[in-house]
């Protein structure tokens, strides 16, 4: 069958660390006083992409999966998944995340009910100096990690990391992990929202009250030996796992690639703008568009003067 690309409309998340980079330079719409993460494709009951264009215009992303042949739609490979795979975001981080960790399948499974989340982080953006925190810096015991998280001095055993616009984070399901302020990410994820926070600054939430903490489960959970941080696989597969493959691409002038009934594509821009062509019909492309692509086997043409990043099963 041959399809239309999808473009869709993002759910804007407004937790209390973000800015507003989302709006005033990806064009997202909230009338939220924060928009710290946009969720770009997602099926996920906590916020769904809905599809802005076209026949389909207003239907969630699930219901159009659903009305447009279900697992034909995604393709073989995501319908063997029992959820749909894939949860895509921009975050912008104005202020520090907390340092937090994502449980693995088995543990998310059967206490959450959801996937874990294992994830990859593309640096978009940054400003100078800025820095994350991947893993522990060195093997620390179970005991420790308890004292550490009570009397605040979970920092001082993290792998503080620099980072430039670019780079790329694969972040394992397990591994402790905060982006922090002045970095603006796309991440590719399992489709979850199983987030266990370890540390929070001490701060507020809207209610006055300092945030919750899930130390029990984080213990359970964490990693605490020092990981190794992925190397890029070559120059446009930024990461590969069983849960995702990721690709940037760059079109100047004219691109394209082709695309199978295996499983959909997704493609984010995140810079520039151009136009995306498939089976005759054309979809304007502007920095911060996520347009979802059925699986079949066809060719996608594009132009324009863009970065996307191209991400599937």
């Amino acid at each position: 069958m041959n399809y239309s690309a999808i473009k869709l409309t993002a759910p804007i998340k407004d937790y209390l660390w973000g800015g507003m980079r989302l709006v005033t330079d990806y064009g997202k719409k909230t009338d939220k006083e924060k928009a710290a993460e946009s969720w770009e494709l997602s099926t996920h009951p906590d916020g769904e992409s809905i599809v802005s264009r076209g026949e389909f215009k207003g239907l969630t992303l699930s219901e159009y999966i659903k009305a447009n042949g279900g697992d034909e739609c995604i393709g073989h490979r995501a319908a063997g998944f029992d959820f749909f795979p894939i949860l895509i975001k921009f975050i912008d981080a104005k202020d520090n995340l907390s340092i937090q960790v994502h449980p693995d399948d088995e543990y998310a499974l059967r206490v959450e009910g959801e996937y874990g989340k294992t994830e990859m982080w593309y640096i978009v953006d940054c400003e100078e100096d800025s820095f994350l925190y991947y893993g522990v810096n060195r093997e620390v015991s179970k005991d420790e990690f308890r004292e550490r998280i009570e009397n605040n001095t979970l920092l001082e055993i993290l792998n503080k990391v620099p980072v430039k616009k670019g780079d790329v984070f694969f972040m394992p399901s397990g591994t402790i992990h905060a982006i922090c302020s002045g970095i603006l990410i796309c991440e590719i994820q399992q489709n979850s929202n199983t987030t266990y926070r370890v540390y929070d600054y001490d701060r507020r939430g809207a209610d006055g009250k300092p945030r919750e903490l899930h130390i029990e489960k984080a213990i359970d959970v964490s990693r605490l030996t020092p990981s190794q941080i992925s190397e890029t696989a070559n120059s446009d597969t930024l990461a590969s796992c069983k849960y995702f493959t990721v690709k940037k691409v760059v079109c100047e002038n004219t691109a394209e690639f082709t695309v199978d009934s295996d499983c959909f594509r997704s493609l984010t821009v995140t810079d520039g703008c151009g136009k995306l062509e498939l089976n005759g019909d054309i979809t304007e492309l502007s920095k911060g568009d996520t347009v979802f692509i059925p699986a079949q086997n066809a060719t996608v043409k594009l132009s324009g003067d863009f970065e996307a990043i191209i991400a599937y099963v």
